[in-house]
């Protein structure tokens, strides 16, 4: 598949799972929303009712207490006056127990003084009546409303009208949500707080999840008082509508998270079947060159036409020689890597001067690199220079990278190679410095992966299957040393390796 259509397809499910949530988490907040109005209008209503609740209670007592009082006076003024003709008529004939015809047969005149004797009774009752609730609304104006709120107030009865109102308008108090409350004047002077309410609250805490009520709104302004009820779980109460909505976000998060993961090793998957068809490509060029001139040197040697001359014998058996090292060396880095993969490699250590080995390598690449008319340098500044390592994969690890300074040289110009050995605090430390082409930026995190080349494509002008510094980098890992690279493009490279120092006579447990 092509990577525009990987990424065609990436960016249309990214988008679609995006979405998705997006319209899980605006469905979620806009039902949180709605809550939210429906608690505090509930709340509100309840709020109300309570208060006049706590009017009416106060009303009832007052209208309870005059008419005690007015009966007791009544009872005691009719213990003590005679009573009038009409009311002696009145018990004595007693009008509810007489029929109605034998009413009607009667003298009209009796009726009608009857009938006006009732209505001015009534009269005078409503009017007495009506005396005395004025008399009541009286005294509740200029009498309660003097009175502390602490004298007006019930405070258990408030707590038991709050509670009922809020269970009547929807809202599980006890089992869903609590609830605290306080009274205080229209000035903010404390009148009661109930025992449990929260110390250690914040006051921004208790202001965003609290509701306020007047309490007597129709008395003089300074007698009002206020009653505020603080719910201090009202967010989990208000999102507890809303937690079914939480496992499909997190499943909604666990599918993005997955795609994403998925995209991520596709790309890694066609990265590495890049690397491994561009690894064969390689391959198939360097193995060919070899098997190409064994091939050749052999059928010389076969051809009877041709006269063989002792010096062309040895020339065409040292052709077929040097081929198959180079063979069995490029199949050996292979297998190399295969083995390091499956850490079934045995290192066989000992103590090993690294001013020596650097060297001897350093004049062995003397011809290679005077060939392209440069030269190589050598710093020997380490003092203390034992290090302990596998001596042959050690010269490996300094041939590979004295090779690929030859390998990435500029055409058409001089290579100059520089090697230096010193000492940093308990480390042996040793550098390889070139003039090459050097390596972009963005190419040097990749290096020391296998199969990893800086040139692409099935371009030959540098030879070599991108293991070398794979090999390199295994190697320093497991004898606990540490690579650096620093390169500048177009200028040159420099690889820095720092390994333990170890003396001759420490004894090494493996």
């Amino acid at each position: 598949m092509k990577k525009k259509t990987i990424w065609t397809v990436a960016i249309i499910m990214g988008l679609s799972f995006l979405a998705l949530l997006f319209l899980q988490l605006n469905y979620i907040e806009e039902m949180a929303e709605m809550k939210k109005e429906q608690f505090d209008e509930s709340v509100n209503r309840a709020l109300y009712q309570a208060s006049r609740n706590l009017e009416l209670n106060e009303t009832m007592r007052y209208l309870e207490n005059y008419v005690g009082k007015d009966s007791a006076n009544a009872k005691a003024a009719s213990a003590s006056r005679t009573p009038t003709s009409f009311e002696q008529k009145t018990a004595m004939v007693k009008p509810s127990q007489i029929p109605k015809a034998m009413i009607l047969r009667n003298d009209s005149g009796t009726i009608s003084s009857t009938k006006k004797s009732i209505q001015q009774m009534v009269r005078n009752r409503f009017v007495y009546q009506k005396a005395m609730v004025n008399e009541v609304v009286y005294n509740i104006l200029y009498s309660a409303s003097n009175k502390p709120l602490r004298q007006r107030i019930n405070f258990k009865l408030l707590d038991q009208d709050l509670r009922a109102e809020l269970l009547n308008n929807g809202i599980n108090v006890g089992t869903s949500i609590n609830y605290h409350f306080m009274v205080t004047t229209q000035d903010g002077r404390e009148v009661y707080k109930c025992a449990d309410w929260p110390t250690d609250a914040s006051e921004e805490d208790i202001d965003e999840k609290s509701y306020t009520q007047l309490l007597f709104r129709n008395d003089p302004q300074a007698k009002m008082g206020v009653i505020r009820v603080y719910f201090p779980d009202m967010n989990s109460y208000i999102y507890s509508s809303v937690r079914f909505m939480i496992p499909s976000v997190i499943f909604t998060l666990v599918l993005l998270v997955t795609f994403i993961f998925t995209i991520v090793v596709v790309f890694r998957q066609k990265r590495y079947s890049e690397i491994k068809n561009d690894f064969i490509n390689n391959m198939t060029h360097e193995l060919k060159t070899p098997i190409a001139s064994i091939s050749l040197a052999a059928q010389m040697m076969n051809d009877k036409s041709i006269q063989k001359t002792p010096s062309m014998l040895d020339h065409l058996c040292g052709i077929v020689l040097d081929e198959s090292k180079r063979l069995r060396f490029l199949v050996e880095k292979v297998l190399q890597m295969s083995m390091y993969e499956k850490k079934t490699a045995v290192l066989k250590k000992k103590h090993v001067d690294l001013n020596e080995m650097i060297e001897t390598i350093s004049n062995s690449f003397t011809l290679r690199v005077e060939h392209t008319g440069g030269k190589v340098y050598t710093e020997i500044g380490a003092v203390d220079s034992t290090i302990y390592v596998d001596e042959m994969h050690f010269q490996n690890v300094i041939f590979n990278l004295m090779d690929n300074a030859v390998k990435y040289a500029k055409p058409e110009e001089p290579l100059s190679v520089y090697i230096k050995t010193w000492n940093e605090g308990d480390k042996v430390c040793f550098s390889v410095r070139d003039t090459g082409q050097g390596i972009k930026k963005e190419d040097q995190k990749k290096i020391f992966e296998k199969f990893y080349r800086v040139h692409t494509g099935n371009r030959h002008d540098v030879k070599g299957f991108g293991l070398g510094l794979a090999y390199v980098k295994k190697m320093v890992d497991l004898h606990d040393g540490e690579i650096k690279v620093d390169s500048v493009y177009g200028k040159g490279t420099t690889f820095t390796i720092r390994l333990p120092f170890t003396p001759d006579d420490e004894e090494i447990t493996e």
